[in-house]
């Protein structure tokens, strides 16, 4: 065993772990906790909102599992690594809600730092392989970043609409926002592009996503 490659990557991981501290505004199906000791003070968050890492871990598993509806042949364990990665800068820089104009101003200058320090703590090649995975997934122009991005995109989605648009009523969120900034699912799958459409436009007939 080379011991300081190991130790970069361990370095690497424990920091990654990380991201189960991370909270993002998408809520989860279920709220409830495991059962607690009588005599503990954790009370039972209503509604329970997703981490990061469980939103990476569930992206991995709908790309195995959608990747046949890519519109274009994909290298699956490339796009895997991709949508694993991609959020890792949030543990500097933090959750940055999509529809929040004033953060995502800011947000470039935060992840390019973020990403900067925490895959340098890798190995050179790792942190080359997980930087260049990034910036493809921030540029979107193979097939296997704009199905990474249709994924990171149904995945709150539906999410959202399984607890009937509670996170978007929260913030005041209308059709027309929702519907711009799924508009790019067409590049990476046609078919779920038609599906989530047909979702969000019942949505929208119901009441829970306002025009």
């Amino acid at each position: 065993m080379d011991k300081e490659r190991f130790e970069r990557q361990l370095a690497f991981l424990m920091e990654a772990d990380k991201l189960k501290n991370i909270y993002r505004q998408t809520y989860t199906q279920v709220d409830d906790l495991p059962p607690m000791p009588e005599d503990s003070n954790v009370t039972k968050p209503y509604p329970r909102r997703e981490n990061d890492a469980e939103h990476c871990s569930t992206l991995e598993l709908i790309t195995a599992v959608f990747a046949e509806y890519s519109n274009e042949p994909l290298d699956v364990l490339k796009t895997m690594k991709m949508v694993l990665v991609h959020d890792i800068f949030e543990i500097d820089a933090g959750d940055t809600y999509c529809y929040d104009s004033a953060g995502n101003a800011t947000k470039s200058e935060r992840e390019n730092a973020a990403a900067k320090r925490l895959f340098g703590l890798l190995p050179k090649d790792f942190e080359e392989e997980f930087f260049a995975l990034w910036r493809e997934f921030e540029e979107r122009k193979t097939p296997e970043s704009k199905f990474a991005a249709v994924m990171d995109r149904i995945q709150p989605l539906l999410l959202n609409l399984s607890r009937n648009g509670i996170s978007w009523q929260e913030h005041g969120i209308r059709y027309e926002q929702v519907a711009g900034r799924n508009a790019l699912l067409k590049d990476g799958s046609k078919e779920i592009s038609d599906y989530i459409f047909g979702l969000l436009d019942d949505a929208r007939d119901r009441g829970i996503l306002p025009d």
